[in-house]
């Protein structure tokens, strides 16, 4: 029973990346262009199939402002939550001030957006 115990989960960890760089509208290339990596190393984090090193981590979270102890175990600093909860009622402010029919399409359109950005 020597099963080797994972220094953390990388489906989680690639899971968390892929949703910050869809939120800041990068691609995949641009990712990996801006922290000097192969874009296909960098799907490969995103899917969970491969690890990182150090300066692979550190450049990630550096590209997509994200903290390591969120990148790594989900945990967001009270700054990291404000902020998450300042775009969510700007968003709740903006859409308040539409009528039915331009709230719906609004909705729409943002769904759209992030299905397209998922497939990058």
């Amino acid at each position: 029973m020597n099963r080797k115990r994972e220094a953390y989960d990388r489906l989680a960890v690639g899971d968390r990346i892929r949703k910050k760089r869809v939120q800041l509208g990068f691609s995949q290339d641009e990712v990996a262009e801006r922290i000097d990596r192969a874009p296909k190393y960098c799907s490969d984090i995103e899917r969970g199939t491969c690890g990182m090193s150090t300066e692979t981590m550190l450049a990630i979270s550096e590209c997509l402002d994200m903290s390591l102890d969120y990148m790594m175990f989900g945990e967001q600093t009270d700054e990291e939550a404000r902020r998450q909860e300042n775009d969510e009622l700007a968003v709740i402010h903006i859409l308040s001030g539409c009528s039915k029919q331009q709230r719906d399409y609004a909705i729409r359109l943002l769904k759209l957006y992030i299905a397209s950005m998922q497939i990058s």
